[in-house]
């Protein structure tokens, strides 16, 4: 008896002392955080009348209670996991977003005994509160993984050198003055703001070469090294951009400008301009520091052969071969939406056409350009249908904002469709992209299985290979492919007209 209730003890050390304790510690950190927004949005009232008060002051301290308990909560669920700091925050951000859901929506209707009320206008008045739960998830992770490398004395989640830190400034400035350059020259910089009036072009490009490498650093210090290709990097990278967009857009401008927090659904409306241009920004960002980490590799690593393996030209082509495949099956599953809405005449004048047949060719090889696309970057990302499915969706989503609302528009003779506005008027474009990068994924994963599973192993060394490479892409990927979909659903929440200011 006292060998099982001793086995019982040490199994409960670890989940208490690296699980429960420092992620209620971490939950009160990024209770303060959230807090501090209810606070300027004048919310706390409500949460105090959970204990039949209306004080802000015992809202806040309601607000900060249940804060360490589900901080606890997200300790227990990372731990074990051999995480870095860019892992652990899109896991806060993931448990941040199922919080928004469970709480606002579920939780605190039923015990202020009112109705559920899950639809679009209460989504719309819930906005706040899915920037401020996404914050505090942000911030509760970036603390848990201070907490746990003060306490274990291993700087491994937060190390960065130099040469990275050198590489991340570098691919952000780059990466902001090519978006703003090449991508949307005439539109006002993302950094711009009302307090700074109109400003020439010189200050402008400075203060956006500046958003570029708060954002590079941050991403430096995120992830030291890179932790998988560039694909999924790529929809890592579109996440991180939606992160700064609240993080400067929504807050930290319009602070500068002494308007207060922007967290409605009417402001963020407003802000929804500079949205796809910081998707974009992280997306960029995210390749290019991949892309130039690789190059110092190259140029200053060591490489050692690899026996009994194909070529990475032969492996390169493949992947193209089926990425274009996989690429024409889901421009079938997208032409269905696109008949549907009425579109493919649109298409057609890509060429000076306007026949729907020619829309529906013209639209199959941008598909199949894309796919092929795809079997190179996220050759080797997947090893189960659910996986390439996520991975799909994401892909699928970065594809409506770089092709949808941005290049499309330009290439018909216009401008990119970054308003409120205009992005409303595609997103039957948004579902049909989304059921694109599925389709895509799905279809690639099971060529891949079929020609050249990567995760069936015939040697030791390939099967350490593996394992490196599973633990690598099951680090974060499901909070990524969670995030994709808040982030897909926040767009007709925030376009939808009638919200509250």
């Amino acid at each position: 008896m006292s060998t099982a209730a001793g086995r019982a003890a040490r199994a409960r050390g670890p989940w208490l002392a690296e699980g429960v304790v420092p992620g209620a510690v971490a939950g009160l950190v990024g209770g303060l955080a959230f807090g501090a927004a209810m606070a300027e949005l004048g919310v706390l009232p409500t949460i105090a009348s959970l204990v039949r008060a209306d004080s802000a002051v015992v809202g806040f301290a309601v607000h900060m209670a249940v804060a360490a308990i589900v901080g606890a909560g997200f300790g227990v669920l990372v731990t074990g996991q051999r995480a870095g700091a860019g892992e652990t925050v899109l896991w806060g951000l993931a448990y941040g977003a199922l919080w928004w859901f469970l709480g606002p929506f579920t939780l605190l209707p039923l015990l202020l005994g009112e109705p559920l009320a899950w639809t679009v206008p209460t989504a719309q008045a819930q906005f706040p509160s899915l920037l401020g739960h996404l914050a505090y998830g942000a911030t509760t992770g970036l603390a848990l993984v201070v907490i746990r490398w003060r306490a274990q004395s291993a700087g491994g989640a937060l190390r960065v050198t130099a040469g990275g830190l050198a590489r991340g400034l570098l691919a952000g400035v780059m990466a902001a003055w090519l978006l703003e350059v090449a991508v949307a020259p005439e539109r006002e910089p993302l950094a711009t703001s009302v307090a700074m009036g109109r400003q020439p072009e010189v200050v402008a490009l400075l203060a956006t070469g500046l958003l570029g490498a708060a954002v590079g650093a941050g991403y430096a210090l995120l992830y030291p090294r890179p932790v998988d290709g560039a694909g999924a990097g790529l929809v890592r990278g579109t996440v991180y951009g939606f992160v700064w967009w609240v993080i400067a857009a929504l807050t930290l401008l319009p602070a500068l400008d002494g308007a207060g927090l922007a967290w409605s659904a009417a402001r963020a409306r407003d802000a929804f301009a500079t949205l796809p241009g910081y998707l974009l920004l992280g997306a960029a960002v995210t390749l290019a520091n991949q892309w130039l980490g690789a190059l110092g590799r190259l140029l200053f690593g060591d490489h050692v052969g690899r026996d009994n393996e194909e070529s990475a030209g032969t492996r390169g082509l493949r992947a193209i071969g089926q990425g274009a495949l996989a690429g024409f099956a889901g421009g079938l599953a997208f032409t269905v939406v696109m008949v549907q809405v009425g579109v493919l005449g649109t298409i057609a004048r890509l060429v000076g056409a306007r026949s729907p047949t020619t829309g529906v060719a013209v639209h199959l090889v941008i598909s199949v350009l894309i796919g092929a696309s795809y079997g190179l970057l996220f050759r080797r990302q997947s090893d189960t249908v659910g996986s390439a499915l996520g991975w799909g969706v994401g892909y699928g989503f970065f594809w409506w904002v770089l092709g949808g609302i941005t290049l499309l528009p330009v290439w018909l003779g216009g401008e990119p469709a970054w308003t409120a506005a205009a992005a409303a008027s595609t997103f039957p474009s948004l579902v049909g992209h989304l059921a694109y990068g599925a389709a895509l994924g799905v279809v690639f994963h099971l060529l891949e299985a079929r020609s050249t599973p990567w995760w069936v192993s015939r040697t030791e060394l390939q099967a350490a290979r593996v394992a490196r490479r599973r633990e690598q892409l099951r680090s974060s990927a499901p909070a990524v492919w969670v995030l994709v979909v808040v982030i897909a659903l926040t767009i007709p929440i925030v376009l939808g007209q009638g919200g509250a200011r």
